[in-house]
């Protein structure tokens, strides 16, 4: 299986980027970060819609989708540890994470998640939002294997 993090915006330097990739680097699942430019020049409704369309259509074909969202479905480490593991067991090849730009997703996004996620009530910033999905990633793989990180 592979995780796949789609997301509008680029790291750059950002102090972020290296404790996304420390934690990345633990999981034991192949994975990559593709990243897109923030479609700027458009108005709020145009942009949201192209980021959405750059995001679908970078998912790969049988890829479970899950796209991160305000309104989503908020799950403990355990549970959202189980769906991984649930997706892994059924064979699917990749889990495509989908992160928006300032605008959140449009409803092709959200029309072809499997799962919407919540990280709680606030906006995150999406750079932020990366930081909490990798270490929420490397903790599944924890309690997947029994590793002693997740505590709770």
């Amino acid at each position: 299986m592979k995780i796949i993090i789609l997301a509008i915006g680029r790291m750059g330097q950002d102090p972020t980027k290296a404790i996304y990739s420390k934690y990345m680097r633990r999981i034991p699942w192949a994975n990559e970060l593709k990243e897109f430019k923030e479609s700027r020049p458009f108005d709020r409704f145009e942009r949201s819609e192209k980021e959405s369309t750059l995001l679908v259509n970078a998912i790969p074909a049988n890829s479970k989708v899950v796209a991160l969202h305000r309104d989503g479905k908020m799950l403990s480490s355990n549970e959202f540890a189980v769906q991984i593991r649930e997706w892994r067991d059924l064979g699917a090849p990749s889990i495509s994470f989908l992160i928006g730009g300032a605008q959140g997703h449009s409803s092709p996004v959200l029309k072809r998640a499997d799962l919407i996620l919540s990280f709680g009530p606030m906006v995150w910033p999406h750079l932020m939002a990366r930081v909490m999905l990798s270490e929420q990633l490397w903790r599944s793989a924890a309690i997947l294997t029994g590793h002693p990180y997740h505590r709770v």
